[in-house]
Parts: C-alpha cells; structure tokens; sequence
C-alpha cells in the first residue's frame, strides 16, 4: 500500500498572552503516522488529546511548529489537494437560509465541478446521504441529524479519494449511525481512503481497519483489528486500558515544549 498522509515528528502547540504572559498548550507532540491507501483509519482520545489538531493540519488548517505534514505526498494548500478530499467538521456550520439542494450545489462549485457533472453527482449524494425528501428544505428547519447528513454530502459530492470526518455521527440516531456505517463502508469499497474520528468505539471498532489512541497530545499506540478482535471487550477495553495505564510522564512533555 502506498500512504495517503504522512505525518512526520509532527509537533504542534498552542500559545496565547494575556497580561505579558504566554500560555502553552499542546496539541500534537513528536507525531508520525501514515494512513494507507484504501484503509480506514480511526482516531480515538479524550477530549482534549489532539485528534482535531491532527485533522487540521491534515487538512493545511493549522501549519506545524516542526516536523512535516503531507497528503497525497502534496504539502496541504495545494489547489489539486483540496480537490481531492472531503471534510466533515466536530461543528458543521452551513448558510441557514439556503436549501438542502442549494447548498450542495455551492459546495459542489467550490469544488470545482462542472455544471453536468453537478447535476450528476447531486443527485447521487442525494440519494446516498438520504436527504432527497428534504432536499428542498431551509438549512433552519433541518434537525442535527438531517444536518450532520447535509455534512457528508458536502463531503462527497466531489467524489474525493479521500474523507476526513472528525466526529461524523454526533446527534444521529441509531438507524442514521447505521445508514452512516454503511455509506463508508461503500466508499472503502470504492478504493477511498478515510480518517476518522468518533466517541462512538462501537462504531469505529466496526469500520476501520487501524485504530490510533491519542493521549494528551502524543499517539500512544496503533491498533491492528486483530488486536481488538481477540480481546475479550473488544475495542473499547483496549482504549480503556490504554488510558488508564499507560505510563505517560506529564513532565516529559512540559520539558518537550520549552
């Protein structure tokens, strides 16, 4: 297989100033990972560990303090790098006067689309994302679920290689969790090639082939789906003893940073 991103010793932290002084915090600290070709690949952690950092500067969002970033072996902010991928937000935020089908064919625009191939591939995500009976309803009266739906068809309509998704089944239902598993599922089918995140284990136990744990800022461990195939609580025992016992010096880090 051949890496779709690469990241190398990436570092990233945060700083700001109030009253002449400067506060740090870490997002990412000495992080290499590839991310294969075709594979999902999932990112679990606290709250807090990094796994939005590491999409953002996937995504050319945020610019590291050191190590490199690459994605289809392309430094992020590259015009044929944002045409080859889609993106999901924790918050997805959409123009709330504009209709379901509007908004898809703004984002389809953006995308660089041509005018047929617009009209095609709407009426695809359409399908694919369940939002045809609401197609032509205001941004303003969709629910969270039917929202986070407009969110993956906005990712796809571009038909990109390559989707990161940070949080993509938060506020749906079971049954639209499940729709959700298995429109991915046909995308890895397909040859794509997804990085995500989610709180749901249950749902990335099930997904993904690899599994990254993020712990305050540092990956901790990759897991192979053997290894939470053969454990007796699955993945989320696995995470959990990762967690809980893993024996991270919190001086380490502060020292990493200064």
């Amino acid at each position: 297989m051949s890496s779709v991103i690469s990241f190398r010793e990436t570092a990233k932290v945060y700083r700001s100033s109030h009253l002449g002084r400067t506060t740090k915090k870490i997002g990412l600290i000495d992080f290499s990972l590839d991310v294969e070709k075709g594979e999902a690949f999932g990112l679990l952690g606290l709250n807090g560990s990094g796994k939005t950092t590491t999409f953002k500067l996937a995504l050319g969002l945020l610019t590291p303090d050191s190590g490199t970033v690459k994605v289809f072996d392309l430094s992020p902010k590259t015009r044929s790098f944002y045409s080859r991928i889609g993106y999901v937000p924790e918050l997805p935020y959409f123009h709330s006067f504009l209709t379901v089908k509007a908004c898809l064919k703004f984002y389809a625009k953006l995308s660089g689309l041509s005018q047929g191939d617009i009209s095609a591939n709407l009426e695809r995500v359409l399908w694919e994302t369940g939002l045809v009976a609401h197609q032509n309803k205001r941004i303003s009266e969709l629910s969270k679920g039917l929202s986070q739906r407009v969110a993956l068809a906005q990712a796809t309509i571009h038909n990109p290689d390559l989707l990161i998704l940070d949080e993509p089944m938060s506020g749906l239902d079971p049954l639209a969790i499940r729709d959700l598993r298995d429109y991915l599922s046909r995308l890895l089918e397909d040859g794509k090639t997804i990085f995500i995140s989610s709180h749901s284990i249950f749902e990335i136990e099930k997904l993904c082939h690899r599994v990254g744990v993020l712990k305050e800022g540092r990956l901790v461990r990759v897991l192979q789906r053997k290894d939470w195939e053969s454990s007796s609580g699955g993945l989320e025992s696995r995470f959990a003893d990762i967690i809980q016992n893993d024996p991270a010096s919190k001086a380490l880090l502060k020292n990493s940073i200064q």
